[in-house]
C-alpha cells in the first residue's frame, strides 16, 4: 500500500475519534453538531487533497469565525482582512490554468494563495458567516489607477448612507472611500444587488446580481462545500 493509501485510514481514525471526544467541548463553544461535523469532512478533504499545512490553515480559519464572532464589526474588519492578506497574491493563469477563476474562501486557503477576486470573496464570506449582514457589504469592481488593471475590493458601509470602508490586499490599511484616490470604482455587488458607479457617489442600482455569471457560480461552489451557509442562531 502506498504512503497516501496508508494515511487514509489513519484520517478517518483520527476523525471518529475527534468526533467521539471533542464534539461535546465544541458544542459548548458555540459551535452546532451538524457544522462541526461539516467542519472536520472538509478538514479531511483538504489534508488528503492539500497536505496538513493546508488543512491547518483551514482549520485557522474555522476559529477565526468561531472565535471572534461576538467581536465588534470593525474588530471583525481587522481581524478577516489581516488573516486573508497574509495569503500571495497568484494570478489565476499561473494558480488554476485558467484566465478568470474566482475561488472559495476553502480553495483559497488550500492552495495558499488567490487573486484580487480571491481575496475580496472570501473577506466577503467569512465577515458574512460572523453575521455582518451582507447588505452592509459589496465587492467592488475598480480600476487600480497606479496598475493601470481591473482589480477588486471589499467594502463595508457602516450604515446605509455612511461613506463605505475600503478592504483590500494592495493597501492592506482599512480606510474610507474618499481616502483612496488610487481606485476608480466601475460596479459593485453583493448577495442581492448590482449598482453602477456614479463620480457624483450615489451608485445607481442597476438590478440583481443574479446577471453575474461568476458570482452565482462561486455562490453555488460554497453552499456545495457546506462551509458557509447561512447560520440558524439560537434565540
Amino acid at each position: 500500500m502506498t504512503q497516501a493509501g496508508l494515511r487514509r485510514p489513519l484520517i478517518r481514525i483520527v476523525y471518529a475519534l475527534i468526533i467521539a471526544t471533542g464534539i461535546n467541548l465544541l458544542v459548548a463553544s458555540g459551535v452546532g453538531a451538524d457544522e462541526f461535523s461539516r467542519s472536520l469532512q472538509t478538514l479531511l478533504r483538504v489534508e488528503e487533497d492539500y497536505g496538513q499545512h493546508a488543512s491547518q490553515r483551514v482549520n485557522n480559519w474555522y476559529r477565526l469565525i468561531n472565535d471572534y464572532r461576538d467581536k465588534q464589526t470593525l474588530d471583525k474588519l481587522e481581524l478577516v482582512n489581516n488573516f486573508f492578506n497574509q495569503l500571495a497574491f497568484i494570478n489565476d493563469t499561473d494558480h488554476w490554468g485558467k484566465e478568470d477563476y474566482w475561488a472559495t474562501p476553502v480553495q483559497m486557503l488550500a492552495s495558499n494563495g488567490g487573486d484580487c477576486e480571491d481575496f475580496s470573496i472570501a473577506k466577503y464570506f467569512t465577515l458574512r458567516d460572523m453575521g455582518v449582514p451582507e447588505e452592509r457589504m459589496r465587492l467592488v469592481y475598480v480600476k487600480a489607477l497606479q496598475l493601470d488593471q481591473a482589480h477588486m475590493v471589499l467594502t463595508y458601509y457602516p450604515s446605509p448612507d455612511a461613506e463605505p470602508l475600503v478592504l483590500d490586499n494592495l493597501d492592506t490599511a482599512i480606510l474610507p472611500s474618499s481616502q483612496r484616490t488610487d481606485l476608480l470604482p466601475v460596479y459593485s455587488f453583493n448577495g442581492n444587488g448590482l449598482w453602477l458607479a456614479k463620480r457624483e457617489g450615489n451608485d445607481k442600482l442597476v438590478g440583481r446580481s443574479k446577471r453575474l455569471s461568476r458570482w452565482q457560480e462561486v455562490i453555488a461552489r460554497v453552499n456545495d462545500e457546506q462551509l458557509l451557509m447561512t447560520r440558524q442562531v439560537a434565540q
